[in-house]
Parts: structure tokens; C-alpha cells; sequence
């Protein structure tokens, strides 16, 4: 255990503990996004406890803010797991106190769900209820290339290679690069997306702006990037935002919440019945790849997934390459299966012209005998 008493660590002469845990996340080079998560369930930690330093708290304080996670406001494991992960880091690498039982503490256990997957007419439904251009853009970016929201928001002009329709995705999950497709539908939209982002780039410095938000170390490695229009951001904010590692006013990506809020209320209008978020249409393109024939390396190499098993849970869609599914139900006599007992229940059922129905269900008062459809 590190000799440091809490008195020493929380000392005046010491910078803030959540300043020096920023400090550290950008030491290690850790993204934005995972800087934010850790310093806030750090901050939530402490709160939790009566403002307490962490120093001076042990394996029930850790254990009974988990709990308090998981019953109390009901998060998700992954939520309750990053939680664990970032008092990990604030022990460990931050006070420097080597706390044997922190690795012993239990992780919550993922539920193994199925993604929620659109069909190809409830994505074009989804798509037809889009009338901005740029979220056009981004919604076509997520259902045909298989982008995260992150990773399209994150696109800078550079990415783009229009010519081989190709665009490359830096930095994304788990710090990697990798190449994308850019569908053909888009092109010629990304080509006047291009031009619009060129004029705008040109009056930003024409007023003395044009900066662009730069990644951790760029703007060392190429000194000028932030006003070139090669950094520039395909999705531009509307205004200046300013970094909150830099403090310098620069020109930021579109907000993810205007594309999340733009999604949700076009599937509402689509009647869609079930939740759809921007990463429903990731678990779609790859579902629907996977369902026309393509083999599951290449969905894997698009998604960007370290491990294959990853990429495996999309082929939980039934009818899908050379050899559809047909269920042993389809393949039975009409006559096996009866009406329920309950009273009504089968006037209360709607008879289709060509549907196939049991056989009790066919003759309903004044409906006359329903068409019979043989199964597949």
C-alpha cells in the first residue's frame, strides 16, 4: 500500500484530486469520452460517500456503491462494470495505492441479448422520415456503412476518398483505425456536402476563425491543422464550442443528441413498434450484409470487432444466405393444430384473402370458409 495519507493526497499545496485524474487520463493518452465517464463516476463515488477521499474508503464503501448502482438506479452491468473500471484507475494508477481485493471485486454479469435489427423496408421507412440533408447524411452513413455515431460525427474531410468510395474511421473503439465503404447512394451527396463545408471553412477564416477541434497530440505532429480544410469536420457544429482540454474556441462536430432525438422521433413516424437508437441501424447493416451471402470476416473488418465472436451475434437472423429456414410447424396437416377453448377467440382474429389458418378457425358465422394457402 502507498505510504500517502489521505491528509497528504487531499494537502493545499496539491492540485484537485479530479484535476490530477484528468491529468493522468491524458497522460495515458485515454479519449475524451472515457475521460468524461471516469471522472464523473469518480465524482459520484465520492459524493456517495459523504465527499470522503477515496484514501480513507476500503472494499465495503467500493461494494456498497456498486450495489447501490445496480439496485438503486437500476443501471445496466456494462454501466455498473465502467463504474468498477474507474475506481480501478483512480486506486491504482491515480493514488498509487495497491489495493489487493479491488481485483477481487465482483463484475456484474452482461445479459447475452440479441441486437434490435430493422427490416430493409422499416430502414427505408426510417430513411423517407428524414427531411434535413446533413441528417440524411448521417443516417445513411449509419445504416450503409455500419458506422457508430461517434465514428461519423468524428469524420473529418480528409476521411473521405469519394473517388474510391472508400473513408477511413480514426481512432474509434479501442483506439483503432480502419477503412470504410461509403454506399453508392451517397457520393454525390458527401461530393455537395464537400463544397458546402469548403465555402463555410472560407468565411470562418475570412472572420478571423476556422479552427477545428483537433485530436490528443495533433496539433503538435501538424502544426496549422486545426484551420486547414483537410481537418475540417464533415458534420460541423453551427457554432464555436469550446475543447475542454484546450480551452481554445474552435469550431466542433454536430451534437449527437440532435441525431439520436432525429432518429427515435423518424422511426415514431415510420411506425416502427419497437426502440430505435442510431446503433440499431449498425445492427442492421451488418445483419442485413450477413443476410445477403456476405461472409462473416468482411462483416467483422466493417464493424471494426477485435474478435469475431463479436461479429457472430448477427446470425441469429432466420432466412438468411443460400439456404433459408423454414420451420417444422409450416410443414404439417392443417388439421393439427385446434382452436382454444376460450370463447370468441377465434372471431376475434382477422381472416386474410390467401392467409392459412387451422381448420376450426375457417367457417365463422356470415365469414363463409377462408381461402387455404399450403405451406412452404
Amino acid at each position: 500500500m502507498s505510504n500517502n495519507s489521505p491528509d497528504q493526497v487531499l494537502s493545499s499545496d496539491s492540485p484537485r484530486l479530479l484535476d490530477r485524474v484528468r491529468a493522468r487520463l491524458r497522460l495515458g493518452h485515454y479519449g475524451e469520452r472515457t475521460e468524461t465517464a471516469y471522472v464523473g463516476w469518480i465524482k459520484r463515488f465520492i459524493v456517495f460517500h459523504g465527499k470522503r477521499h477515496p484514501a480513507g474508503m476500503g472494499k465495503a464503501e467500493v461494494e456498497a456503491f456498486l450495489t447501490h448502482l445496480a439496485v438503486a438506479r437500476g443501471v445496466s452491468a456494462s454501466t455498473q462494470n465502467q463504474a468498477l473500471s474507474a475506481l480501478l484507475f483512480l486506486y491504482k494508477e491515480m493514488l498509487g495505492i495497491d489495493l489487493p481485493w479491488l481485483g477481487d471485486v465482483v463484475r456484474a454479469k452482461k445479459s447475452s441479448r440479441l441486437p434490435v435489427v430493422l427490416s430493409r423496408d422499416e430502414a427505408q421507412r426510417l430513411l423517407a422520415e428524414l427531411h434535413d440533408p446533413e441528417l440524411v447524411l448521417i443516417v445513411g452513413l449509419l445504416y450503409g456503412a455500419g458506422l457508430r455515431l461517434s465514428e461519423v460525427v468524428d469524420l473529418r474531410i480528409k476521411d473521405l476518398d469519394l473517388a474510391r468510395r472508400q473513408l477511413v474511421v480514426r481512432d474509434g473503439k479501442g483506439g483503432k483505425d480502419r477503412v470504410g465503404l461509403i454506399p453508392v447512394k451517397l457520393v454525390e451527396l458527401l461530393r455537395a456536402r464537400v463544397a458546402w463545408c469548403r465555402a463555410l471553412h472560407a468565411a470562418d477564416l475570412a472572420q478571423g476563425r476556422g479552427q477545428a477541434s483537433l485530436p490528443e497530440g495533433a496539433a503538435r505532429a501538424f502544426p496549422g491543422a486545426a484551420s486547414s480544410f483537410g481537418w475540417q469536420y464533415v458534420f460541423p457544429a453551427t457554432g464555436l464550442v469550446v475543447d475542454p482540454r484546450s480551452g481554445a474556441a474552435s469550431r466542433g462536430h454536430v451534437d449527437e443528441r440532435r441525431v439520436q432525438r432525429a432518429v427515435k422521433a423518424a422511426a415514431a413516424r415510420a411506425a416502427i413498434p419497437r426502440p430505435v437508437s442510431p446503433h440499431v441501424l449498425r445492427h442492421s447493416f451488418a445483419t442485413h450484409l450477413i443476410e445477403a451471402g456476405y461472409d462473416i470476416r468482411t462483416v467483422q473488418e466493417l464493424l471494426g470487432h477485435s474478435d469475431v465472436s463479436t461479429t457472430m451475434i448477427y446470425i441469429h437472423a432466420l432466412n438468411s444466405g443460400d439456404r433459408p429456414v423454414h420451420s417444422p410447424l409450416d410443414e404439417l396437416d392443417d388439421g393439427s393444430l385446434r382452436e382454444p377453448d376460450a370463447p370468441g377467440y377465434a372471431a376475434a382474429i382477422p381472416v386474410r384473402a390467401g392467409a392459412w389458418y387451422p381448420r376450426a378457425w375457417r367457417v365463422r358465422s356470415g365469414a363463409g370458409p377462408s381461402p387455404v394457402r399450403s405451406p412452404p
